[in-house]
């Protein structure tokens, strides 16, 4: 690290080589749970990110001696590792064109069009795979000398599916699990990935791969038994071992002669850090916020709220199109209804992204211009980041929240609304095309691609009477205050302890050290 950044995170700033090859339980994942924070040119710190994934696995990092590998987000840049608050972090240099190509490519321009159901065309580029491969060779090395022996590795996400393998073949004593926070796709839109099988295989390396959904496992299943020919039993699939030797240290059964390992592939739906912001929503200030809000917009009667990335895979133009319609046939007027627009930046380097916010930008242009009057807006449009406790005063002002994905492997905004409505009420309109709808039931659910239905839907919203509103935002508060985002995190560690364990039992059965 550059001599002139330092941690305002309470634990020592400095290199640590010694503890290299102690950790016992290890987090992999694209970006580091700390942000640089540049003061000036001279100075430069580091502080906690503001993610739910951060909030749950810290107290485990900190109990366990845990270290947490990822990129800090500056291209170009080579840090120290160092220590943050208990956790140990290890930065993953990445230069300028390493970004370009496996993020803001094959990353974002590659898999996450794919594995949302092409909602936006994917581009396929050979020089894009390469870096992919050598940026997850690099991120697998360093959880390879950052682990102890037997330790427990979780990576997360779509842009490292290479390593589970990568990193087995480099240490197999350790227990490796894979967290896929997007959704996995059908097979006949999976198969369309020039590097479909690679990618299999690279999966295959984890002993616990997680999903949101039991249709995103089951696709997942299928393409291994397309692609690889492997016998799956949900949840487990039987992968024949490479590598025979007594040092490796897995669940071997013999079936037709040839050892195998079982790999659990099912799903482990995300949460939130829900009483944090049911915490925060009480807190008298905030709620003072939320009255001034609805003032700010001129007290409608009804005000509809929509919080999302700017991103294709939302549905925002459906949300529009929608309210758009319902103020030209007269069903809503300005006056009584208005749609706050929360779109925060996203890859605004990708094309496609820059052209999202161009389309969406010109049709709140579009729609203010010909429904608004002087003290009424008809979407109050903001292309910005919010602090949390500015956001949890809107989702207290909002009436009704719209959730309109056309793909989604959860979408947690609709967890944070529910948990944010202590006072039981607001109404969740919410895309049958999320994770959050599984649980979710007493939502009301949507296909946001039929727009004739979605504004239906929002009329009922907006006209349900106060004790239906009560009854379901009840429901949805209990779901989501019981499955929070620790008892995710509990849930999947300790099937991969458990893993650890058998494997482990197998080994000393089977006459290993």
């Amino acid at each position: 690290m550059c001599d002139t950044d330092h941690d305002r995170g309470g634990g020592e700033t400095g290199t640590k080589s010694e503890k290299f090859g102690d950790y016992t339980f290890v987090v992999v994942s694209n970006r580091l749970p700390v942000d640089r924070v540049v003061e000036s040119d001279d100075a430069a710190y580091w502080q906690q990110s503001p993610g739910g994934l951060v909030t749950a696995l810290k107290p485990v990092m900190q109990a366990h001696d845990g270290a947490w590998i990822g990129w800090a987000g500056v291209a170009d840049l080579t840090f120290e590792p160092f220590d943050s608050n208990g956790v140990w972090v290890v930065p993953v240099p990445l230069s300028q064109d390493e970004v370009e190509a496996y993020y803001e490519g094959f990353s974002n321009e590659t898999l996450w069009p794919l594995y949302h159901d092409v909602i936006a065309p994917p581009v396929y580029r050979r020089e894009w795979w390469e870096t992919y491969v050598t940026v997850n060779r690099r991120f697998a090395a360093a959880a390879a000398e950052s682990s102890a022996e037997g330790a427990l590795v979780w990576v997360h996400d779509y842009q490292l599916q290479l390593v589970p393998t990568m990193l087995r073949e480099l240490r197999p004593d350790l227990t490796i699990g894979f967290f896929n926070h997007i959704p996995f796709p059908p097979y006949g839109i999976y198969s369309q990935l020039p590097w479909r099988t690679q990618i299999i295989e690279g999966l295959l390396g984890a002993d616990v791969i997680g999903f949101q959904r039991t249709a995103d496992a089951s696709n997942f299943s299928r393409a291994v038994r397309r692609l690889k020919g492997y016998a799956t039993r949900n949840p487990l699939i039987e992968v024949p071992l490479v590598d025979e030797s007594p040092g490796v240290r897995v669940y071997a059964p013999i079936r037709r002669g040839k050892p195998f390992r079982t790999v659990v592939a099912k799903k482990y739906p995300i949460s939130i850090d829900s009483r944090s912001y049911e915490t925060m929503a009480r807190r008298p200030e905030v709620q003072e916020r939320a009255r001034q809000i609805r003032e700010e917009l001129g007290n409608p009667a009804t005000i509809m709220l929509g919080v999302d990335r700017l991103d294709y895979t939302k549905g925002i133009g459906h949300r529009l199109q929608a309210f758009g319609e319902m103020l030209a046939d007269g069903t809503v007027s300005v006056e009584d209804v208005t749609l706050v627009q929360v779109a925060s930046p996203s890859r605004e380097r990708v094309r496609t992204y820059r052209e999202l916010r161009d389309e969406v930008e010109l049709t709140v242009g579009r729609l203010n211009g010909e429904f608004s009057s002087i003290s009424h807006t008809a979407v109050s449009y903001h292309h910005h980041n919010y602090p949390r406790e500015e956001m949890v005063a809107l989702y207290l002002a909002a009436d009704v929240m719209l959730v309109t994905a056309l793909r989604d492997g959860m979408n947690l905004v609709a967890k944070e609304y529910a948990a944010t409505r202590f006072d039981e009420d607001g109404v969740l309109v919410l895309s049958e095309f999320t994770g959050a709808s599984d649980e979710l039931t007493k939502a009301l659910l949507i296909n946001p691609h039929d727009i004739d239905g979605l504004k239906n839907t929002i009329l009922r919203a907006i006209s349900m009477p106060k004790r239906e509103r009560a009854a379901r935002m009840r429901s949805l508060r209990r779901r989501v205050m019981e499955n929070d985002v620790t008892k995710w995190s509990s849930l999947f560690l300790r099937e991969l302890e458990d893993r650890k364990v058998l494997n482990r039992t197998t080994f000393n059965s089977q006459g290993g050290q």
